[in-house]
């Protein structure tokens, strides 16, 4: 895909990162996976995560809550929603708290959902700058 104007291509390879957490939200009723790449495992497994290092990428994995069909009290992942992307480069991302923000609807590759990181993203992650702008948490 292209580069945004934010210079956040699609990265290569994401969804073979490891884990890194997971959560949920009722308020949208979506299942999120957060991985993170070598650099970001290879901090929180230093406990380098305050400030995470540049380089560090985290991807999170949206999806819709369904019940499963067998089981009624499980819920699992239903539709893939969009995949959303921090990228730790502190002077690149200087106005956002050293982080660049991108988000890809769907499957698509070249469908980006954030234009404006400042308003879209970083404005909710403000409240995480004691923790580097980061609401997961390591779980090793």
């Amino acid at each position: 895909a292209d580069k945004a104007p934010n210079g956040i291509a699609l990265p290569e390879g994401y969804k073979d990162w490891r884990l890194i957490a997971s959560s949920q939200r009722t308020d949208n009723n979506t299942t999120r996976v957060i991985l993170g790449n070598d650099a970001a495992v290879a901090a929180a497994r230093a406990g380098k995560t305050n400030p995470w290092p540049d380089g560090v990428v985290f991807a999170k994995l949206v999806w819709k809550n369904k019940t499963h069909e067998k089981w009624a009290s499980a819920i699992v992942p239903g539709d893939f929603v969009h995949a959303e992307f921090m990228i730790k480069d502190a002077k690149k991302f200087a106005d956002t708290g050293g982080w660049g923000f991108q988000a890809f609807k769907g499957s698509s590759r070249d469908q980006r959902l954030v234009t404006e990181a400042k308003t879209q993203c970083f404005a909710c992650h403000q409240s995480q700058k004691p923790r580097d702008y980061v609401f997961s948490t390591w779980r090793d």
